[in-house]
């Protein structure tokens, strides 16, 4: 059997250098060179989209400037990441950049809304906007705000957004265990109805309720008829999202529910919907937050008023979205202040449903988990193994 021995390296050669892997590429790596690099992109696409926006063609208009220096950035962007990092690298930068950069946007618009509303809004707002109506408001008083407040409209408002989710949430959700944990056949049939709602207009709901109740003598114009245009918008959005919601709960859940002798009622009812609690909770404020702002509804159904209406079922009821409507397009200052402030009670209704439905929901959530892992380590706390004798010698013979 032959062996081979190495020989050594003939004298006067350089001397043998291992090769190096090259170092992996994280696309998420961003330091220092990758801000530098991303800044010059913004700068050099400014550069050139100006010179080709304003002095080469004829082109002008600030949202086109903008969008063509957003698009020759992306694509310079691209080009130098290429060249320095990697083209996988490049391409997830870019990505990343846009993806970014739409939700600035979206953030940006809501700060918006709210910022201006707000700057238009509070310096004019008193506490007795909250307590009055505009049964003795004089327009062209010296103090004409300070005579005249929307609670009527909030009244209005929280009336028939709390009827209307009274009335479809049940509605909704059903819909929703019915479309995703019942099944059948006439499930293609409702989820193809739900979808043609989701995309209906608001104001077609309106006009709806208005042309086969309120015609027709059925009912009249009233916080009642509005609740029920609300309910047909809010029925798809609710039913739809808490579908998608459902449909992430682990079927493994359910499995092991059914296992243990558990019905489908009760296993819908115990595991399914406590475990999507936070999603159908998200599911009924996006419906409560858009049946709140609808407005076209409201001009078939309720049709406004300017004192106050307790009663939901008789009489023109006022509603925020009619005070912001019918004012803000007025000539007179004090009408379009009034209008702000109204759209100000508005989001500040919204938004304090919102914290008030995710602190809850939170808040039940921890505490169950709180309560388990309590009990868990009570148990472990106080169990103590009990020796057990069994009437079996050494050699596997019974006593």
């Amino acid at each position: 059997m032959s062996t081979t021995t190495l020989s050594p390296p003939p004298l006067g050669a350089a001397p043998v250098t291992p090769i190096r892997p090259p170092s992996p590429v994280r696309p998420r790596d961003f330091g220092m060179k990758d801000a530098a690099l991303l800044a010059l992109s913004a700068l050099s696409a400014l550069a050139l989209v100006w010179v080709v926006f304003y002095q080469l063609t004829l082109l002008s208009g600030a949202f086109g400037f903008l969008v063509c220096w957003y698009a020759v950035f992306l694509a310079m962007y691209w080009l130098a990441s290429a060249q320095m990092v990697d083209r996988m690298a490049a391409s997830d930068r870019v990505v990343t950049v846009a993806v970014v950069t739409g939700a600035a946007v979206v953030i940006g618009l809501l700060l918006f809304v709210v910022l201006w509303v707000s700057f238009k809004a509070v310096p004019h707002f008193s506490w007795h906007l909250l307590t009055k109506d505009q049964k003795f408001f004089q327009i062209l008083g010296p103090h004409a705000l300070s005579s005249v407040g929307v609670a009527h409209a909030v009244v209005g408002t929280l009336e028939q957004v709390g009827m209307a989710a009274l009335i479809g949430v049940p509605v909704a959700v059903a819909t929703a265990v019915f479309l995703n944990e019942v099944g059948g056949r006439g499930t293609r049939l409702v989820r193809t109805v739900v979808t043609a709602m989701s995309g209906t207009p608001s104001v077609i709901a309106g006009v709806f309720i208005y042309s086969i109740l309120i015609i027709n003598h059925v009912l009249g114009y009233s916080g009642f008829a509005a609740a029920l245009a609300l309910f047909v918008l809010l029925l798809p959005l609710v039913t739809r999202t808490t579908e998608e919601v459902l449909r992430v709960v682990p079927s493994g859940l359910r499995e092991a529910s059914l296992a243990l002798g558990a019905s489908e009622w009760r296993t819908v009812w115990s595991v399914v919907l406590p475990t999507a609690r936070s999603g159908v909770i998200t599911a009924v404020l996006l419906g409560v937050a858009r049946a709140a702002g609808e407005t076209a509804p409201l001009l078939f159904t309720a049709f406004g008023s300017q004192v106050m209406n307790y009663n939901v079922f008789s009489h023109p009821q006022g509603a925020l979205p009619l005070v912001v409507w019918s004012n803000v397009r007025q000539a007179e200052p004090v009408l379009v202040t009034l209008a702000f402030e109204a759209a100000f009670v508005l989001l500040v209704i919204v938004l304090v449903l919102f914290v008030a439905a995710r602190v809850l929901g939170r808040t039940r959530t921890r505490g169950r988990r709180r309560g388990r892992t309590g009990n868990g380590r009570l148990f472990h706390r106080n169990a103590q193994p009990v020796p057990i004798d069994l009437p079996i010698d050494i050699g596997g013979n019974y006593r």
